[in-house]
């Protein structure tokens, strides 16, 4: 039994998380499950717009937070005691998450320009919609960023983190996030896998250096903001509906990431190293998130 009970007769910390990621992944599949007949008769869901991606990225919110729920209960915690404390919402942390989630995106775009790998031909956006796609994207990307971070360096990194240790934590939970996009995203290939495994242990790092996870939401929420909404990059082969201007992608898709966009174009490894650089410079020392390490090293039977 020591190998599923810890000293104080709870669940060990790795099959806690483990648990928590089959409860959210049954939930994903049944979800998913009853909503293929609805797909099917409303093909306005199969388009990249906001509306779209706040309707099924809600869905996973909702799954993180049921889940998170349940184990905090069992825990004796409270909800939000997983890096996004009620009372840090939107603080400093989060706002320097956003603004290096702007600056990112927007280096990548200034080099595909350069290289002549995104021509912009016009805005866009007319009457109404100046109010309407900017605040809807908006609104899509916040749902992105607090349900992606929620599921993947909420709960499980916390976690798997006092299981396993921190590194073997972040490296299995990038995969993972690489994994949802590989398996489930058309066009994927190489060089967007890099590319998201590189940003998941970015933001586990970042989690790690400075305490919290509000960083990594207000950096997932511009980041996207800037690839879908400003430079309206391709996105598994689906060019976002109401982006701000009207663009084309010409040339190689090593500089413009063809139908994967921004994230798979090589001049976001350059991007994504400075990152790595501010992140150190700024966090150099790592702040206490998780408990101590819980059970490390599981008792011989």
């Amino acid at each position: 039994m020591k190998l599923l009970l810890n000293d104080g007769g709870k669940l060990r910390a790795f099959w806690r998380a483990l648990i928590f990621f089959w409860i959210g992944t049954g939930l994903s599949w049944a979800e998913a499950a009853l909503l293929s007949d609805i797909t099917k008769h409303y093909p306005a869901l199969d388009h990249l717009t906001f509306q779209t991606i706040i309707f099924f990225e809600g869905l996973t919110l909702v799954n993180a937070l049921v889940c998170t729920w349940i184990f905090s209960r069992y825990e004796n915690r409270r909800l939000d005691s997983y890096g996004l404390p009620i009372r840090e919402a939107f603080s400093a942390r989060f706002w320097e998450g956003l603004a290096l989630g702007i600056v990112a995106p927007a280096l990548v775009g200034l080099g595909m320009l350069a290289l002549h790998g995104w021509v912009i031909v016009g805005v866009n956006l007319h009457g109404v919609e100046w109010l309407v796609f900017p605040l809807g994207w908006l609104v899509a990307n916040v749902v992105v960023g607090f349900a992606e971070e929620m599921w993947y360096r909420g709960y499980m990194l916390q976690t798997l983190s006092k299981s396993l240790g921190f590194w073997p934590a972040a490296v299995i939970l990038s995969l993972l996030f690489v994994s949802d996009h590989y398996f489930f995203k058309a066009g994927e290939n190489l060089y967007d896998v890099v590319t998201l495994f590189l940003f998941g242990v970015f933001i586990c790092l970042s989690v790690r250096r400075t305490g919290t996870l509000w960083f990594a939401v207000g950096f997932h929420i511009a980041f996207d903001f800037m690839q879908l909404f400003v430079i309206g990059t391709r996105n598994g082969a689906l060019t976002p509906v109401g982006s701000l201007f009207v663009s084309q992608f010409p040339g190689p898709a090593w500089i413009n990431g063809g139908v994967l966009g921004t994230e798979a174009s090589v001049l976001v490894y350059p991007i994504t190293l400075l990152m790595y650089i501010y992140l150190l410079w700024r966090y150099p020392r790592d702040r206490a998130l998780v408990d101590p390490p819980e059970d490390i090293k599981l008792p011989t039977v």
